[in-house]
């Protein structure tokens, strides 16, 4: 299940509107727990249920996942193995059709399914001669360190590519890790390049500043996923998702199939930290739900309006481009998003106006250096001992611990940067 498929029903059930939760998956957790008995899915569909791989860090799939919906007893409101297919709205409640050849009526609408299950394989010449022979495949795919050969290519900068390039260094002789943008250096058998440019069918591919590596066994694409759309509903709303209006033009009324407050997508936005969303938003969906009057549609409209007008000034050219620019939320903007919702949810009564603490901005902007930390904790076995009897009382021993975290991190930090300022001398008097 997602997160929204986790979060979203106990606030229904709080007001009782909760009917039924459709879901495609087997199990409330389906993916595999990495670390423990079970490993992720195994990569047989295409694309694989799951990206995750052997050694992946998460807080997504864990024991805390079913426990959550069998303490609140969700599982006999879930009805697994099914996938909507189509989704009308027929005037005045949803129409919607699933695998089973069913067609159901419902009120009220929530999209809470995974966006990003589609591998995004970048257009660069040749690549698809690669792929189609082998010499190149997804990071979906990836579960492991195979036989991929001597000389791997890993194209991605994020967390995944960051993850196989290391993890990929102490099986092959040679990781060449691309990452757009950045400045080429060689470190023996690990070396870093910029965007690749194009694949030649001998193996050799050409990056940016005009070098060229040969004699690549085999690249995995880190390349991220596509937003897709869950069924055929969607295809109507493109348009009016993203309403593309030039700067000047005047503000007019979005256009509107449905009831707006008939429904609602959930964790459309990317590079934001998703439980904590999804908890706001819905209780936020909740109350549009329970008193659509809630919602002055107006200054939503303006809102939305406004915001179109910003990212195309900022460089969104067109539909195309708003559409992925919608969603990607800059500095500060997803804590001023949770509070708004909030503040909005809290307006019904039934929730307090929750505020994004400070501790959790400042963690979130130090989220790589506790991670490499950890990392480094759990190679060492030490990670058991940070955290036995952490959150006996309360949620702020968890935070002193994350502050304590951050201090070891600038610490071991400081002294390797001393050590190395140390040797330098002795290695300079070795060349002498």
């Amino acid at each position: 299940m997602s997160i929204p498929n986790i979060v979203f029903p106990i606030r229904l059930l709080e007001r009782n509107r909760l009917r039924v939760t459709l879901q495609s998956r087997r199990g409330s957790n389906d993916l595999g727990l990495p670390g423990l008995n079970r490993c992720p899915a195994p990569p047989t569909d295409d694309p694989p249920l799951t990206p995750l791989y052997d050694s992946l860090t998460t807080n997504l799939p864990h024991p805390v996942m079913e426990s959550y919906a069998s303490h609140f007893n969700l599982i006999p409101l879930i009805r697994f193995n099914v996938t909507v297919t189509h989704a009308t709205w027929i005037r005045n409640h949803w129409r919607v059709t699933i695998s089973t050849g069913e067609t159901l009526e419902f009120d009220n609408l929530v999209v809470a399914n995974g966006h990003y299950r589609l591998p995004n394989v970048p257009d660069i010449p040749g690549l698809d001669h690669w792929i189609t022979t082998n010499m190149a495949s997804h990071s979906a795919w990836y579960r492991r360190p195979l036989e991929f050969g001597r000389k791997i290519l890993v194209v991605g900068g994020g967390p995944s590519g960051k993850d196989i390039a290391a993890e990929m260094r102490n099986h092959v002789r040679t990781v060449i890790h691309s990452v757009s943008g950045s400045v080429s250096r060689d470190d023996g058998h690990f070396k870093q390049r910029g965007r690749p440019l194009r694949f030649y069918d001998d193996g050799r591919v050409l990056f940016e500043q005009g070098i060229i590596e040969e004699n690549i066994d085999h690249c995995i694409l880190a390349t991220g996923f596509q937003r897709t759309s869950p069924f055929s509903m969607t295809t109507r709303l493109e348009s009016a998702m993203f309403p593309f209006i030039h700067p000047s033009h005047p503000i007019s009324t979005i256009p509107s199939h449905y009831p707006v407050c008939s429904v609602a997508f959930m964790t459309l936005l990317y590079k934001v930290v998703p439980f904590p969303i999804a908890e706001a938003q819905a209780r936020a969906i909740v109350r549009a739900f329970a008193d659509p009057a809630s919602l002055d549609l107006e200054q939503e409209a303006d809102r939305v309006l406004s915001r179109s007008r910003a990212l195309i000034a900022a460089g969104a050219s067109s539909p195309v481009q708003l559409a992925k620019a919608w969603f990607r939320f800059r500095q500060a903007e997803q804590w001023d998003y949770r509070d708004e919702l909030f503040a909005y949810a809290a307006e019904s009564g039934d929730c307090p106006a929750t505020k994004v603490a400070a501790w959790e901005k400042e963690m979130y902007a130090n989220k790589n250096v506790l991670r490499t930390a950890w990392v480094e904790l759990e190679k060492e076995n030490e990670s058991q001992r940070w955290v036995e009897g952490i959150g006996e009382g309360g949620i702020q021993e968890w935070v002193e611990m994350m502050y304590r975290l951050l201090r070891h991190a600038r610490d071991s930090e400081e002294l390797g940067e001393q050590r190395r300022e140390f040797n330098e001398p002795s290695r300079q008097r070795s060349k002498a």
